[in-house]
């Protein structure tokens, strides 16, 4: 025994004594520097914080949908609004951006204003990555977007992603009132999501005990608030939990890497314009249970979270009892677009609890393609 080892021994007594079997792991943490404001009728700040950014001119984007939405909101902005652009798409293709680029530069902006969920926060978030303009996102959705340092866009098909201090919004306008007209599926279908965020952020390759700590409290935020949506829509408290579960699975995947789950989403949904929300939904529980044997840790605390004996089986029901597609052939992928992505889904390497094997991959989105109840890897491979 070395002078070291004599040294470290009552630490390790200690150690053994607490119950743990090991020194915890070192780690490293950065803070992304947001401003949020989090609560009920919060966007009735929004012109002091378009004050507080400089913005004399703002663009008022949204999706088509919620146009009528971002017309009610621009309007408190008075003299300070410059104009609407309700062009955004999911997958925030290219041609969208630079449309959007033209009315900028159209209407002399100085400031951007995105009110939705992933689709328009993305447009944002390329706007402001081309223009440098300030930008303040209001979430609609539990997407969790608005907290990443993370571009993804769509360009003849392919997505790419892009990580970037200049895409994170100078403020984040959390207002829990905004949600109670999101009908209950979609709201199920972007709350799953939000926990996709938060399951990878347990077994990232930089996870660390902060993340984690806000991973696990999002999951259950969001398990707890979710089914009660489903039976009343209005329902405040649980409309709060969904949202602050949110904001924490938004907060986790801008903080640390993820992996395969959100790689695997990426190829499917810019591949085949599936909507994003529910590929996640539906790819979620399998990709777990792909690295469930390697990230025991990880797996234990999201079935503690969820409530549920097996973390994988717990995410599948979940969605099945939200009455969430399981099913990538029911939302549009083609059946012979298997071997495609599995392909893709390999071609750039990336840090996953366990290796990434071609053929159990193309395994893995044939059943998430069939809608079957996730199996564990091992199980796959006999």
């Amino acid at each position: 025994m070395t002078i070291a080892d004599l040294a470290a021994a009552p630490a390790r007594a200690g150690i053994v004594a607490a119950g743990l079997a090991a020194p915890p792991p070192a780690f490293s943490y950065c803070s992304q520097q947001y401003r949020v404001l989090f609560g009920s009728g919060t966007t009735a700040r929004l012109g002091e914080e378009v004050d507080r950014l400089g913005i004399r001119r703002a663009l008022v984007l949204t999706t088509p949908q919620q146009q009528d939405d971002g017309r009610r909101l621009g309007a408190t902005l008075g003299a300070r609004l410059a104009g609407q652009f309700s062009g955004a798409r999911m997958h925030t293709p290219v041609e969208v951006t630079e449309a959007a680029l033209q009315v900028v530069e159209a209407q002399e902006v100085d400031g951007l204003v995105a009110l939705g969920g992933g689709s328009t926060i993305g447009l944002g978030k390329a706007l402001a990555l081309r223009t440098g303009l300030p930008h303040i996102a209001v979430p609609t959705t539990y997407a969790g977007s608005e907290m990443t340092p993370i571009l993804g866009e769509t360009h003849h098909g392919v997505k790419t992603t892009r990580k970037s201090q200049d895409v994170i919004p100078d403020t984040v306008i959390y207002d829990v009132d905004l949600t109670f007209g999101l009908p209950p599926r979609v709201s199920a279908a972007s709350g799953l999501n939000a926990i996709a965020h938060a399951v990878e952020a347990l077994y990232a390759a930089d996870a660390n005990p902060l993340t984690s700590l806000m991973a696990e409290d999002g999951i259950a935020a969001l398990a707890r608030a979710l089914l009660r949506i489903m039976v009343d829509p209005v329902d405040a408290a649980a409309r709060h939990d969904a949202l602050y579960g949110a904001w924490l699975c938004g907060a986790c995947l801008g903080a640390v890497g993820m992996a395969l789950h959100h790689k695997l989403c990426h190829v499917l949904g810019g591949t085949f314009d599936l909507p994003h929300a529910e590929t996640h939904a539906i790819v979620l529980p399998h990709a777990a249970a792909y690295n469930a044997a390697a990230a025991p840790a990880a797996m234990a605390r999201v079935a503690r979270a969820l409530g549920a004996a097996d973390a994988p089986r717990g995410l599948f029901e979940l969605a099945r009892r939200l009455g969430l597609p399981t099913a990538l052939g029911a939302i549009g992928m083609p059946e012979d677009g298997i071997d495609r992505a599995a392909g893709l889904a390999v071609q750039s390497p990336y840090p996953n609890p366990r290796p990434l094997e071609r053929a159990a991959l193309r395994d893995l989105i044939a059943a998430a393609w069939r809608g079957d109840a996730p199996v564990p890897f091992e199980e796959i491979r006999r």
